[in-house]
């Protein structure tokens, strides 16, 4: 009675499952994608293929298949498995797993894997407990998370596992899993009279965004929202039906995590390399997610410096309007400006030549010997206050430079030693304004070294600051 009472729920159980879960796979010849890490002689492959299972962490974005993917090595084991929710399960819970594991290898030499789902949602502290069952070997463990494991998991359990990222199904794989549940009779819908148009096919391959959950959740309301109206008749889905059955296609993005990351790196470089079609895609990206414009702006002003600077002087300008407009106005409106400023900074000639000179400066500052401020061009009441008691060395007169006669076609350049060693961390490149900046900067320089081959008297005017 208690094994016919056992099918009734499992039947229940599996006529009320979605259309997704009815179809995931079995075996991992039934896994669609992944190739990197299942094809024929790649790692988890040969690990299966061998049964030396080592302590996995899969990670990657909803719907790539790291919970199919730990059932179907479950199955492709001779391994003992138990399958948790890190956000349900306590630490209790962990400790019977553990004893019983201990136990049923005392027993039968049989090992256990334990799934932990969402492995990131688990405290330090709980994942601590199994940091020596697993580094023993008595727990196979397997993680799984959408978050990055180098960040969300201890540490001391990442180097005790292998790390395989999941990667977003390609259109053609979905194409594939859609196809996969319209004909299978016994668990997807080859025994209903339904045909699904090639476009069809095509919008949730692009919608779903590489999540297989996704493209089957979209086929199966296309489906049961048809049937009830066709009857016998046969079901037809085309694009109209499809575009209405799939949600609006939300951006895969973590505002606080890696994609956050990667996005605006992305952006960065796509204007450093002139490129502003990609820069605007990724700026879309971000603003559709949610991002804060203010973000935005401030990496656009950093940039403008950073990777513009002098040749193109307008820019830091521009970037600093820019995020002043985006402060003012607010989103949706200052994702024009922010496109504005996109464009201009990607088509602006380049430098980084105040960027390196910065970076030089100050690593002479931090592993150098320390600069003394020159007696002739330190404040004049300084000196004024330490008098003569000081001492005045020949040279150490501050020569006042507006009115000095013209050097080498530059007027108002001295000899004057500002520094007191001899560096040249600013080297203007050859773009934009940048290149006028270089030949300035190359005939001041002449000039320079030509008026300290003479004595310049000081001139009279003001000390200055």
């Amino acid at each position: 009675m208690t094994d016919l009472w056992a099918e009734r729920r499992n039947a229940a159980s599996a006529g009320v499952a979605p259309l997704a879960a009815r179809m995931r796979p079995r075996t991992l010849e039934e896994v669609v994608g992944q190739g990197h890490i299942l094809g024929a002689g790649k790692l988890l492959r040969r690990m299966l293929a061998a049964d030396a299972l080592t302590s996995l962490i899969l990670f990657g974005p909803p719907g790539t298949g790291k919970t199919t993917l730990a059932e179907v090595i479950a199955g492709a084991t001779s391994r003992h498995f138990e399958r948790e929710n890190a956000a349900a399960v306590g630490v209790a819970r962990v400790r019977e797993i553990v004893r019983q594991a201990e136990e049923r290898l005392a027993e039968s030499g049989r090992r256990t894997v334990l799934f932990l789902d969402e492995i990131h949602r688990f405290t330090r502290a709980q994942q601590d407990v199994l940091l020596g069952d697993v580094e023993r070997g008595l727990l196979t463990l397997i993680g799984a998370t959408t978050e990055n494991p180098l960040f969300a998991v201890n540490s001391a359990l990442v180097s005790r596992s292998t790390l395989l990222r999941l990667e977003p199904l390609t259109p053609d794989d979905i194409r594939t899993v859609l196809r996969r549940a319209i004909d299978d009779r016994a668990r997807g819908y080859g025994g209903l009279p339904l045909r699904v148009t090639d476009e069809a096919l095509d919008l949730w391959a692009v919608k779903s965004d590489g999540d297989a959950r996704r493209a089957l959740t979209a086929l199966e309301v296309a489906v049961r929202s048809q049937a009830p109206a066709a009857g016998p008749a046969a079901i037809v889905i085309d694009r109209a039906v499809a575009e209405d059955s799939i949600q609006q296609k939300a951006a895969v993005y973590d505002g606080s995590g890696d994609e956050h990351f990667d996005a605006i790196s992305a952006m960065i470089k796509s204007i450093r390399g002139s490129d502003p079609d990609a820069a605007l895609y990724w700026v879309a990206r971000m603003l559709e997610a949610g991002e804060d414009p203010r973000y935005v702006a401030r990496r656009l002003a950093v940039l403008a410096s950073e990777d513009i600077g002098n040749a193109d002087p307008r820019a830091v300008m521009l970037a600093a309007s820019c995020w002043e407009l985006v402060e003012r106005v607010g989103m949706p409106e200052c994702r024009i400006t922010l496109a504005q400023c996109v464009c201009y900074l990607a088509l602006a000639p380049k430098s980084n030549a105040s960027y390196v000179a910065i970076e030089e400066a100050i690593k002479d500052v931090r592993e150098g010997r320390t600069v003394a401020v020159p007696s002739a061009v330190k404040d004049g009441n300084v000196k004024k206050a330490a008098g003569k008691s000081a001492g005045a060395a020949k040279g150490d007169a501050y020569v006042y430079t507006h009115g000095l006669p013209t050097v080498a076609g530059v007027g108002g350049v001295s000899g004057q030693d500002y520094l007191g060693i001899s560096r040249e961390y600013y080297r203007p490149g050859d773009m934009g304004v940048e290149a006028v900046l270089s030949e300035r900067l190359a005939a001041i320089r002449a000039a320079r070294r030509q008026a300290r081959a003479g004595p310049a008297p000081a001139r009279p005017g003001g000390e200055g600051v």
